[in-house]
């Protein structure tokens, strides 16, 4: 069984929405203009590329990235893994980066199954959500930056739940205030 890993940028409160400057939303880019840079933060994110087998998104992430992302050097691990869309509603894929569609959680369970290195889930919130309240997500690779951001797109879900141990696996405080912190789903 494959490992499911859901990755992402978060602030301190929870919101993921709009990390890297996508329209739409009034914080956007909240990465790069309140935290100063520094490398050393982002050392997972080259990691997650060389170990994962595949590449999962929702269909608002796949379509954002997709005219962007076939073109960027640091991206050269996920243009070469095969990618997953999960979407109810997409046509088609984006003939500038070919992706499987998938049309439910019950097919991402299906993909858990077969062979292969980790899938990593990048942006995607909603589908993060569906999965974890699904009982899919193995791990989480989180970025937590030291910001309040308010309303906005949360990678978790509010759903009246049992509680979900998680273990620690790894975590560092960066000098900008950038916590990485990843975790094991205990299943």
């Amino acid at each position: 069984m494959r490992t499911l890993i859901v990755t992402a940028f978060m602030s301190l409160d929870g919101v993921m929405e709009a990390p890297g400057g996508e329209p739409g939303y009034r914080n956007t880019g909240w990465t790069f203009k309140h935290v100063e840079f520094d490398e050393a933060a982002y050392e997972i994110k080259s990691r997650e590329q060389e170990e994962a087998g595949a590449l999962l998104m929702g269909r608002r992430s796949y379509e954002v990235f997709a005219p962007v992302w076939p073109s960027m050097e640091e991206f050269a691990g996920y243009n070469a893994m095969p990618r997953y869309v999960v979407s109810t509603t997409l046509e088609g894929e984006d003939p500038r980066w070919p992706a499987t569609v998938l049309r439910s959680v019950e097919e991402v369970a299906a993909l858990k199954e077969t062979e292969g290195g980790p899938i990593i889930v990048h942006g995607s919130a909603e589908l993060g959500r569906s999965l974890a309240d699904a009982g899919l997500v193995d791990r989480y690779h989180l970025l937590v930056f030291p910001l309040l951001l308010g309303a906005g797109k949360r990678l978790f879900s509010d759903a009246d739940k049992d509680a979900v141990k998680l273990r620690p696996v790894e975590h560092e405080a960066y000098s900008n205030g950038i916590q990485k912190q990843v975790f094991d789903v205990v299943h």
